[in-house]
């Protein structure tokens, strides 16, 4: 007799880290899969350790090799960590997309602001609507989050119902959009629900996350008591936020200014589904300076302090059309995205040296979280009854704690993983059973790029120890023709004796080449090695660190 098919699942992303989600579900025995991708996002390069880098995104070597039974990929919502790498990377996997209509035309649209636009088709699926993928059954049930149209996906198959939970959060007045369908998860639950696949970004915060209506109310009476111009900055696919800062301006008698490409993008595909109707006509950038200062409200991109983004900007007072004084306001509606801390907190600087009145989540109920606390991730378990529950989306800690609560909470079995782990759901007993090839890809400016890459390595030591380059011109004799050009970058000019770097740089090139037997003076490549030991070893013991140095001999 044939044995059944195993369901099986493997995050290549999101687990054990915020950000770069990408999830695969398999269906088939260990021969032949057909797989189902879930998501496809970035995360954002840290300037620090990664320099030049924009964008990190998941490896999709395994998927590139199962192109051919890959049978789709579905976008739980339009945030940049869920679909932020598909116009990178889709050309290498080139299968079927399914999204909701919201996330479907902020793709177009970001699509379209390309350089060199993407023609990369995607079928919408109605919010609610069910659609059959290769052997998988896909039904999108809405859920409150930060986006527009969020949807947690049931993937029903032979073997069984798995609910992948995406983004999620439960608030009962979200402002716009609907709730999370709760009586279709408990009817989930009722029919016998295989797994959950959940999100874990607030397990470690007791409680519920509070309601949109409660920061709409606070942003309103905030702008209301504002003297003087106002901005407020938020992330710019926030449609409810960007709906409640529009209210609480008409209701202060102020017009909206949108400053911010991404905001406008946003503001466009919000009118375009429907998710602005009622809401006045916001106002271009030009038009910021023809209004009295208690009649403007300025709606900026730029909350994680994106350097080239309006906040920022206009906190260096750079900004070509929009400028604060002092007395003025700025709301930051938004928290700050670990690893941003420093960008956001020199913005924020820069505005109050300024003589701007800063307003954070910090003092006044500003922002709140579009993830679920403990009391929710207790009903979403309660409603669904899952025989396994894996925490994803998330690090090492927030994975722990929702495992831990899933335990408490009597599911009966929990699996913690990591990428690239190959979980089987069933059937039978569930457990890690493969690895699948799973790293990081880097957006390198216009390239992207193995996380191995050689120009990304040079480049951190470049920025650790700078880089010393050396030109040598040796005559047929093996004499050097004349005196050795050096050129350093990031190299102090002086020790701490104060004698010049580059006097100690060019001896050590000098003595070096000149102490050299006959024969390795003729020699290119061992001289110029010869030369980069010594220029590095010189350079260590008077400075304490050891430099790139790049040695090019010209033989004439």
């Amino acid at each position: 007799m044939a044995r059944p098919d195993e369901l099986t699942f493997a995050p290549l992303g999101g687990v054990g880290e915020i950000g770069m989600n990408l999830s695969i579900y398999g269906l088939g025995n260990r021969h032949q899969r057909s797989w189902l991708a879930i998501d496809l996002g970035v995360s954002f390069g840290d300037e620090e350790h990664l320099p030049g880098i924009d964008l990190i995104m998941p490896d999709v070597a395994f998927l590139e090799k199962q192109r051919n039974n890959l049978v789709g990929l579905v976008l739980t919502h339009a945030h940049e960590d869920h679909f932020g790498a598909i116009i990178d990377l889709w050309p290498r996997l080139k299968c079927p997309i399914y999204a909701t209509k919201f996330s479907a035309a902020l793709f177009e649209a970001k699509c379209e602001a390309e350089r060199l636009p993407a023609k990369i088709p995607v079928t919408v699926i109605p919010s609610g609507g069910r659609v059959d993928i290769g052997p998988f059954n896909v039904e999108f049930i809405p859920v409150a989050h930060s986006i527009p149209e969020s949807h947690a996906l049931a993937i029903h198959t032979e073997v069984g119902t798995v609910l992948h939970t995406g983004d999620w959060k439960i608030d009962p007045t979200p402002v716009l959009g609907a709730p999370t369908d709760e009586k279709r998860l408990r009817e989930l639950g009722d029919a016998g629900l295989l797994a959950l696949i959940g999100d874990s970004t607030n397990a470690v915060r007791e409680g519920r996350s509070p309601s949109e209506a409660e920061v709409a109310k606070t942003i309103t009476t905030l702008v209301k008591e504002a003297r003087g111009r106002v901005a407020v900055t938020t992330f710019a696919s926030n449609v409810a936020r960007i709906r409640a800062v529009a209210e609480a301006a008409r209701e202060a008698e102020r017009e909206v200014v949108i400053v911010g490409r991404a905001m406008e993008r946003v503001v466009q595909v919000a009118r375009e589904t429907g998710y602005l109707d009622g809401v006045q006509n916001f106002r271009g950038m030009d038009l910021y300076g023809h209004f009295p200062a208690d009649k403007v409200l300025a709606l900026c991109t730029g909350s994680q302090g994106e350097a080239r983004a309006a906040l920022a900007r206009i906190a260096n007072d750079d900004h070509p059309l929009v400028t604060l004084n002092k007395g003025d306001t700025v709301i930051f509606s938004s928290r700050t995205i670990p690893g941003n801390e420093k960008a956001v907190g020199a913005v924020i600087n820069g505005l109050v040296q300024q003589g701007i009145e800063i307003i954070t989540d910090r003092n006044h109920l500003v922002h709140v979280s579009g993830h679920p606390r403990r009391d929710e991730l207790r009903d979403m378990i309660a409603w669904t009854r899952p025989q396994l529950l894996i925490p994803v989306h998330g690090e090492a800690l927030h994975l722990h704690e929702h495992a831990r609560l899933a335990r408490a909470c009597g599911v009966p079995k929990v699996i913690t993983c990591r990428n690239g782990d190959l979980v089987k759901l069933g059937p039978g007993d569930p457990g890690i059973i493969d690895q699948l090839p799973a790293g990081r890809l880097y957006k390198d400016g216009s390239i992207v790029e193995d996380s191995k890459s050689r120009a990304v390595v040079e480049r951190r030591k470049m920025a650790f120890a700078g880089c010393i380059f050396v030109a040598l011109a040796i005559t047929e004799k093996g004499e050097l023709a004349d005196d050795p050009e050096v050129d350093m970058v990031g190299i102090p000019e002086k020790n701490a004796a104060g004698e010049p770097m580059d006097d100690i740089v060019f001896d050590a090139v000098v003595s070096t080449f000149e102490g050299l037997p006959r024969a390795r003076r003729r020699d290119p490549d061992a001289a110029a090695e010869s030369v980069r030991r010594a220029v590095r070893s010189a350079v260590n013991e008077q400075w304490g660190k050891k430099p790139i140095c790049l040695v090019h001999v010209l033989e004439v």
